[in-house]
């Protein structure tokens, strides 16, 4: 048996999972932060590869073709739940930009300096799991906007298509979910 890292198009479909499993579900919970979502959509993309196993040329690698099946179901999924959401509004939370500053327009509490080097935290387990509880913790809307542009690195042209938004209301819900992120980390994270 090959390993994963190369080419390797005889594997048969029973070798899928032992030799790409951990691949796809690191490649899907890196895109969800979620995973019990990253097993189902990992399982998605087994079975969507074993009906369509015929269409796979060997143009590429067996892992390549199967990267590139769970990205259109993370797409998919986000496509689904954002037609899901409600067009506008988000009741019962608070304006990430009306609680970060007052009537002036100054700000209530000015942002602390983030101290830490980002590639320590890239690479750090914990900061990935307070990453994750803060993406829960904002409106779905804007949790599935950020993860797009940040986590999946969708174009906002992409994101506007799939969401089937103003590329200006696009901004808006990135900033919105940004600073919402920005004052989670703060308090989560950043402060000590």
């Amino acid at each position: 048996m090959k390993e994963p890292g190369k080419k390797n198009n005889s594997a048969r479909p029973e070798e899928w999972v032992d030799l790409y499993g951990d691949i796809l579900f690191r490649f899907a919970y890196g895109r969800t932060l979620n995973p019990e979502l990253a097993e189902d959509l990992v399982q998605e993309t087994f079975l969507s590869a074993l009906r369509s196993k015929s269409s796979f040329k060997g143009s590429s690698s067996l892992k390549t073709w199967l990267i590139a099946i769970l990205k259109n179901k993370t797409i998919d999924h986000f496509r689904r739940v954002a037609f899901e959401q409600p067009a506008a509004g988000f009741p019962g939370d608070g304006d990430p930009i009306i609680d970060l500053f007052d009537k002036q327009g100054k700000w209530i509490t000015e942002p602390t300096r983030w101290e830490d080097d980002p590639q320590k935290l890239v690479e750090n387990d914990q900061f990935w799991h307070t990453v994750q509880n803060c993406i829960a913790g904002i409106p779905d809307r804007l949790a599935h906007i950020f993860t797009l542009r940040e986590l999946n690195e969708m174009t906002t042209p992409e994101i506007t298509e799939l969401m089937d938004i103003t590329q200006q209301n696009c901004w808006t819900l990135l900033h919105r979910a940004r600073l919402s992120m920005k004052q989670c980390l703060n308090v989560k994270w950043f402060t000590k």
